[in-house]
């Protein structure tokens, strides 16, 4: 059966509705049409160099030959899977649905033309790097770049509230909510910059890399220059050269890479937040009609980030295994990135997945304000540091020892405590007055 509840993967399952936007790029069916695609416009680049019998036609064919890509129907698709049951090779079936099109548009006399003087790989590694790209431009950019944005605003709307931070899981100087999410904001922001600096690499250059079969046919062409001009002018993409059989997919592992460090950041948020709803810092709107637990009524539990950090987590570890794996290969060639390969679109789905969850569960968060200010409170012993940095300034004998004798003499230092401590200090009034004024809510740092 086809229901997606007969599916293996919960990507094709279970989440099929989240991940859908990326079957265009990361499908059967669209790798089948970005290879058609790579094909068709290697055709015009040659008819347009001049070789004969090829000649530049008017731009009304070159609109026919790229309806073959651009309007390439459902049948279409099936059908080069239907030759494919034939050839065994799935590029070699796309080459013969192409000249099955050309003979269509009478240009038969053409038709060995098709896939000239190109290994598999030329293909494969064109039209994974472009599928990529336009996955991360059209898909991945616009859903981290909407979940920084919402961010963003919630970062504005919490920049005054006050919140007591925990390092080592122990109450710290306080800090302020809304920075607290700017700084995963700019964690996220420097890595996209980085990761949008890597080329989108793509190999193009014959069987081992040499031009071998188009030099021995054409010797006279420039076929170093025409490769790079067709990636980079034709596809948008970064050519590589030299290569062997196949891309080096360095700068492919370094994208997988920065995607992994994006995904750690949101690991690391997920965790922060899964906390602050644990310590009440958050409540979460409850949907009457949702169970939190088939046990306990009253819980409302924080599984959207939950499912995010699991979703991230899964989507890592296919990154990493894509990054370690994809630049080693045997000699010239092994066969063992393009099984590989097919799985490209698996943390893509799981990291798109997980930014979809995120997103769910921030429309959740009731800011609990009556919390942070408790949470404040009961811990005066924070403004120790101020305090003893007013009396180093003021060059008041070990000031750090006198605070650390009174914050650890008694388990909890209250506001009663810190005044009473104040007021035994040998400073002036106008000192006093300025260290009294310290609260564990105003001492929150620039």
């Amino acid at each position: 059966m086809t229901h997606s509840l007969f599916a293996i993967s919960p990507i094709d399952g279970r989440y099929q509705t989240k991940t859908k936007s990326l079957s265009p790029y990361f499908s059967e069916a669209a790798l089948i049409k970005y290879r058609v695609r790579v094909e068709i416009e290697y055709f015009i680049a040659l008819a347009e160099l001049g070789i004969e019998p090829l000649k530049k036609w008017s731009a009304e064919t070159y609109d026919d030959l790229r309806a073959i890509y651009l309007h390439m129907s459902d049948g279409d698709v099936l059908r080069v899977k239907e030759i494919e049951k034939t050839t065994n090779h799935d590029v070699k079936a796309v080459e013969y649905f192409i000249k099955e099109a050309f003979q269509k548009l009478n240009l038969s006399e053409c038709l060995e033309f098709v896939h000239f003087g190109l290994t598999s790989q030329d293909i494969n590694n064109t039209a994974i790097p472009l599928s990529i790209k336009e996955a991360l431009n059209e898909i991945y950019f616009t859903e981290i770049y909407g979940l920084i944005t919402n961010l963003g605003r919630l970062s504005d709307q919490w920049s005054d509230v006050p919140m007591l931070a925990r390092t080592h899981g122990q109450p710290a100087s306080p800090t302020r909510l809304g920075k607290e999410i700017d700084v995963f904001i700019e964690r996220l922001k420097q890595q996209l910059q980085l990761l949008k600096s890597i080329p989108n690499a793509a190999k193009f250059g014959g069987a081992t890399g040499n031009f071998n079969a188009h030099s021995v046919a054409f010797p006279n062409e420039d076929w170093i220059r025409f490769g790079k001009t067709f990636v980079e002018h034709k596809l948008g993409l970064h050519h590589s050269f030299p290569t062997t059989q196949i891309e080096h997919y360095d700068h492919l592992a370094a994208q997988f890479d920065g995607l992994k460090r994006l995904n750690t950041i949101l690991i690391d948020f997920c965790r922060d937040i899964w906390s602050y709803i644990s310590m009440d810092y958050f409540k979460q709107k409850i949907n009457k009609n949702e169970v939190g637990s088939s046990a306990m009524p009253h819980k409302v539990n924080p599984i959207d980030f939950e499912n995010a950090e699991g979703n991230l987590g899964i989507a890592n570890a296919i990154f990493e295994h894509l990054s370690a794996k994809l630049p080693v290969s045997r000699l010239q060639r092994d066969l063992t990135d393009s099984t590989v390969l097919r799985n490209v679109g698996v943390p893509f789905s799981h990291t798109l997945i997980a930014l979809n969850s995120i997103q769910k569960g921030l429309s959740k968060l009731v800011l609990n304000a009556t919390q942070f200010e408790q949470d404040l409170e009961n811990n005066w012993a924070v403004v120790a540091e101020a305090i003893q940095t007013i009396l180093r300034r003021e060059n008041y004998p070990n000031p750090y020892e006198a605070l650390k004798t009174l914050t650890r003499k008694n388990n909890e230092i209250s506001e009663k405590a810190i005044k009473e401590f104040i007021d035994t200090l040998d400073v002036t009034e106008a000192i006093k007055v300025e260290l009294n004024a310290i609260t564990p809510s105003n001492y929150t740092g620039i």
